[in-house]
This record gives C-alpha cells, sequence and structure tokens, in this order.
C-alpha cells in the first residue's frame, strides 16, 4: 500500500527533476513511510514518484518505481495483488525475469505480455501508472471497485497525477478553480460524484476505468461491470455454500502478509464473518479493534465483544470522544475536497488505534452492497408497492404520517415513519436522492444565493444514479447504483482516507471481484426475503457467528454529532458557519444558514448531516482556499 504520483510534459516546458517529484512524494509520506523512489527519464518528459508502505517483500528489491528487464517500461503501483504469485510462475514460464518478490512486477510482465487486458488477470485493489518508454505513453489503472484513487490533471500537454489532492497541488501546475456545480453535488450526496472533483480541471479516474495518454490525446476506456442479467438457477442451500466458499477463499488469499496482520470488527454480520474465517485459518490469535461511543445508541462494542469472546481474539477498544474534532484540520487536508461522511472520525481512530499493533487490517466492507443490507432497500421495494395503491388511500396515509413530529432525534421511529411517507410518492431517483443524499429538504433553492444558482444551474444530481437505476430495475439496479456510486465515492474513499492516513493498509475480502459477480448472478429474493435483509450471506454464515450478531439491527457507523453540536462543541459550529469569512464566499442565503445553525442548537429539529456537511465545506476553504 503505497502512494504515487508523477508528471509527464511532452513539450518539455516544464523542468521535470527529482526535486519537483519529491516535492509531490513528500505530501504522500504518510501512505509509504518506509521508502521513497522517483524516476526521471533522459528527456525530461516523464517523472514517476512512489512512497512504499512495505507489506510483501520488505527486502530493496520491492523498490518503486521498478523498470522491466531493459529499462524501457516504468511502473508505480498502490494496492496489492493478491493472486500474484500464480500469476509470477506463468510469467517466468513465458521468459520473464523476474528480481524481486513484488506483486508489482508481476503487473509490469503482465503488462509487457497482454497490454491494457493485463488487467483481467489481476485480483486485488490497485491505481499504478506505466510509463513506456519506447512509446510515450501513460497508462493509467485503477481497481474495480475503486479501493484505491487516482486523480489527475491535463492542460496544455501538461499530465499530472496523484494519490492525493496535496501531492497534486504540490506540483505547482494545477489552478484551483472551484468547480460550483461539484459543490452542489456535494451538498446533495455528501460527496463530489467521480469524475468530477472540487476543481474545475482536476478529475477521478473511475474505479474500473483505464486512461491511455498519448501526446495531446487521452483515451478513458472501462474494462469491467458487474452483470445482473445472467441469474443462476441455483437452490439456496448451494448458494450458500458457494457465498461461504468464496468468502473464505478472499479472506484466506488477503492473509498473505510479511507484516503483522489483523482485523476491524464492528459486531455485525460483515466483520464477524471475516473475523471467524480469520480464526479458522490462522495459526495465532486474530488481533481485532472496534470503536464505540458513550452515547449507548451508537456504540457497537457490545456486539464486538460477543464476537472477540466467541473467536478468543485479542482484542483491543477506544471511546471517541467531542475531543475527536481536534483532527477535522489534518483529516481535511488528507480529503482534499469536500467529503461530509462523519464516520470518517471513527474510521480514523479504529485505524490509529489498529496500527499501533499491526500493519494491515481486514474489514468487512462491500457486503451490504452486494447482499442488500440497507433499510433503504427495503424502504424503496415498500414505496413501489405503495404507489400502486389508489391515490386517495395515498393521500389519507400522507396526511396521517405528516402529523408524525419531525423528532430533533434522527434514531425516533415516527420521525423515519415520516420521512418515509414524505419521499415514497416521488418518482424512484427523486425518492433515491432524499433516503440516500444529505439535504433531507434543507437545502432548497432558497438556502442558496441567486449568484450561485445561476452559476449551477447546469447541475442534474440525478445524472450520476439514473443510468444505473435504469439497467436494472429493481432490487439489482440498487444495488448497481450503490456500487457504482456510495460504495467508490463515499465508504472506500473513508477507508482509503482513514487508514492511509495512519499508514494503515485496509483490505476487504467482499469486494472480492469474484465474490460480487457471483452475488450479482444470484436471484434477489435471495438477497431480501421477507423481512430479512442479506438472507442468502446470513445463510451462509449461520453457525459460523452466533445468532446474536447475525439477527441484530444495522446500526450504521455513525457519531452522535447532533448531540455535539449541542453540547461541547456548539460555539465552534457556530464560529464556522456563522462567520463574515464563509459568508463572504457567496454560496448560500446567510440567514437561511443562522436558522438551521440555531434551529439544531435549540433542539427544534435535527440537522446534522446538513451541518456537518457545511462545516467540512467551510474547514476546506479555511485550507485550501483562504
Amino acid at each position: 500500500m503505497c502512494g504515487i504520483c508523477g508528471i509527464i510534459d511532452y513539450n518539455r516546458s516544464t523542468t521535470i527533476s527529482n526535486p519537483l517529484i519529491g516535492g509531490m512524494c513528500a505530501r504522500l509520506e504518510h501512505r509509504g513511510p518506509d521508502d521513497e523512489g522517483i524516476y526521471v527519464n533522459g528527456q525530461r518528459t516523464a517523472g514517476l514518484g512512489h512512497r512504499r508502505l512495505s507489506i510483501i517483500d520488505l527486502s530493496g528489491a520491492g523498490h518503486q518505481p521498478m523498470s522491466n528487464e531493459d529499462g524501457s517500461v516504468w511502473i508505480v503501483l498502490n494496492g496489492e495483488i493478491y493472486n500474484y504469485r500464480e500469476l509470477k510462475v506463468d510469467l517466468e514460464k513465458k521468459g520473464h525475469i523476474f528480481r524481486s518478490n513484488s506483486d508489482t512486477e508481476t503487473v509490469i510482465h503482465l503488462y509487457e505480455t497482454y497490454g491494457e487486458s493485463c488487467l483481467k488477470y489481476l485480483r486485488g485493489m490497485f491505481a499504478f501508472a506505466i510509463w513506456d518508454e519506447k512509446d510515450e505513453t501513460l497508462f493509467l489503472a485503477r481497481d474495480r471497485v475503486g479501493k484505491k484513487p487516482l486523480i489527475y490533471y491535463n492542460e496544455a500537454n501538461r499530465f499530472c497525477f496523484a494519490s492525493e489532492f496535496s501531492a497534486l497541488l504540490e506540483s505547482g501546475f494545477v489552478k484551483k478553480e472551484i468547480n460550483k456545480e461539484a459543490i452542489r453535488y456535494y451538498l446533495t450526496y455528501g460527496y463530489i460524484p467521480a469524475p468530477l472533483t472540487i476543481y474545475k480541471k482536476v478529475f477521478k479516474l473511475p474505479p474500473a476505468h483505464t486512461l491511455i495518454l498519448r501526446r495531446d490525446k487521452v483515451d478513458i476506456k472501462r474494462y469491467w461491470r458487474l452483470d445482473f442479467s445472467d441469474k443462476l438457477k441455483i437452490s439456496e442451500e448451494d448458494a450458500a455454500s458457494e457465498v461461504l466458499r468464496l468468502l473464505k477463499e478472499a479472506v484466506k488469499v488477503r492473509l498473505y502478509s510479511d507484516v503483522p496482520l489483523g482485523a476491524f470488527l464492528s459486531g455485525g454480520v460483515d466483520s464477524s464473518a471475516v473475523v471467524a474465517l480469520m480464526s479458522q485459518l490462522s495459526a495465532n490469535r486474530v488481533k481485532t479493534f472496534s470503536v464505540g461511543f458513550k452515547e449507548r445508541d451508537y456504540s457497537e462494542l457490545s456486539y464486538a465483544k460477543i464476537i472477540a469472546k466467541r473467536f478468543n481474539t485479542d482484542h483491543h477498544e477506544f471511546i471517541v470522544k467531542p475531543k475527536a474534532l481536534d483532527i477535522l484540520p489534518m483529516l481535511v487536508e488528507r480529503y482534499g475536497e469536500p467529503y461530509a461522511d462523519s464516520s470518517c472520525i471513527p474510521s480514523y481512530y479504529v485505524s490509529f488505534e489498529t496500527r499501533r499493533f499491526v500493519t494491515v487490517a481486514l474489514n468487512g466492507d462491500g457486503g451490504d452492497e452486494s447482499f442488500a443490507g440497507y433499510e433503504r432497500y427495503q424502504a424503496m421495494g415498500a414505496a413501489e408497492r405503495y404507489r400502486k395503491m389508489p391515490r386517495t388511500a395515498r393521500a389519507l396515509v400522507s396526511a396521517i404520517a405528516r402529523l408524525f413530529p419531525d423528532s430533533a432525534n434522527p434514531k425516533d421511529s415516527l420521525r423515519r415513519i415520516r420521512r418515509f411517507f414524505e419521499a415514497a410518492d416521488l418518482p424512484g431517483a427523486e425518492r433515491y436522492l432524499r433516503w440516500v443524499g444529505i439535504s433531507g429538504g434543507a437545502f432548497d433553492n432558497d438556502f442558496y444565493s441567486d449568484e450561485f444558482l445561476k452559476d449551477t444551474a447546469m447541475a442534474e444530481p440525478k445524472r450520476f444514479i439514473e443510468p444505473y437505476l435504469g439497467i436494472s430495475g429493481g432490487l439489482d439496479g440498487l444495488l448497481l447504483t450503490d456500487i457504482n456510486n456510495y460504495l467508490p465515492n463515499d465508504l472506500l474513499v473513508k477507508m482509503d482516507i482513514a487508514s492511509m492516513a495512519n499508514s494503515l493498509e485496509a483490505r476487504s475480502p467482499f469486494l472480492d471481484h469474484k465474490m460480487m459477480e457471483f452475488a450479482a448472478k444470484l436471484p434477489e429474493g435471495y438477497k431480501i426475503k421477507g423481512l430479512t435483509k442479506k438472507y442468502i450471506l446470513k445463510k451462509a454464515v449461520s453457525g459460523l457467528i452466533p445468532d446474536n450478531n447475525i439477527n441484530r439491527s444495522k446500526m450504521g457507523f455513525g457519531i452522535p454529532v447532533g448531540n455535539w453540536f449541542r453540547g461541547e462543541l456548539k460555539e465552534f459550529l457556530r464560529a464556522a458557519l456563522i462567520s463574515k469569512a464563509s459568508s463572504s464566499r457567496g454560496y448560500f442565503n446567510t440567514v437561511k444558514v443562522q436558522e438551521i445553525v440555531e434551529g439544531h442548537i435549540s433542539g427544534k429539529k435535527d440537522y446534522s448531516f446538513q451541518l456537518w456537511a457545511l462545516l467540512m465545506l467551510e474547514l476546506w476553504h479555511q485550507r485550501f482556499v483562504d
């Protein structure tokens, strides 16, 4: 696991040098504290940089940038290739000579052998750049689901790329032109969807895509996608058996490491199953790590303890308190653009604690998106049935629901019922945005300034989800939408930044592409059956983990920030959002901002998500713009 960066300048208008690339690498030191490498070609048209977190082949032979046998092809890679040993055997038979036991060297020889098609052979998480000196071609690729980040800037025949924004900005080439449409999308989703970023001329390479740079031509292609249309005819028993087999295999290949290894443990089905299988496959006690809060409604520690005791793990816990927000400036720096998932806080702290003991941690990310673990999947189905009711009946039910209090407690059941019916009669894409997005109706047009509305008139948030909702109707369409949006743009960004900020590698067995491809082929009824979410996965792990952990209600990984904003952090919130600097940005109706700040602090309404989003946007401006 590492950080990568580079510059290509065909015009030779830039003196690409070791100090220039080294400056970019310095911004990635947290991603790779163990080694630094720089390559600049003789013509000074190409430079590659690498910071290494040593996981496999701890000798100097794994040093990057790495070349092929004759030095004509160079690579920098961030990630892990889990099947590299099998690939190495085949490549050696084809005549390639290896100088290391590094997975990176496998990729460069695969590229020599198969070109762009090399990607279909890789099983793992990765973002890499290959510079082909003979053809003066740059080949970038990102893994299938987007575990590893890659951003780039391209203008006037000068191309820069990096793992994080700070390294890209260090090049000195990026113009900090704010993309206001991206802010509009951010205040809808809580993140900026790929390929957009907060800057007009900086882009994210989407998951499962390649980018080929040949002088002034950039060619971006998708190389993999899930197919939900080809359903298997398989019994529940056989499907559950295969799910467990694939999960065990995915865990097994992720246990290979030359450094200490452990697991994040929430006590939910996904992380519990991973820990259970690790315990079966490991010769030593598994080290497990959990994070919680003193507010019991937000803490899962009791469920994690059940698993830790069941499998006799070496268990460690950490309690997050309001002072945790002291790390916000550092996180704003690492994310590099506005990011509004408040669970980045506990994710950072569990990574921090974990890194004290191990360098690699497995987790349960991805289980919900493949096997349908979110309540919104059931809610969307219920809404479709509701919409088939006679209009008069719907009007009556809706009127009754509006009588329910809009509680300031986000976990209040009556509030949740009210919110369901407020969106249930909307078309599918709008309903999805209402339930998944962070706005909750608070960021309507009157929340924005006239100038901002004019500048963002062409913004259309639905464009990022409608293609996927439309490809596969029903539950499959929702899964496909989340796998292509929420998972890579929110959850995987959060885990990558939280873990790498602590020089920790995070591995996700549920995101193994073989597991995901099998899950996509299963009938929808195997994922949600009656009131049971993740039905086939729960059937698969029944007997492996306790029923209490299988049948518990999903809690999520949020933080009690709403309570904190009414208590210890209310003055911090006011100082940030009700200020001359904030209002001078010209994005919002300042009266509306003050209304939601004071409305939340008074306890009349809950604006936790909205206030967190506004706070992170303001802190980003303070760090990168002011």
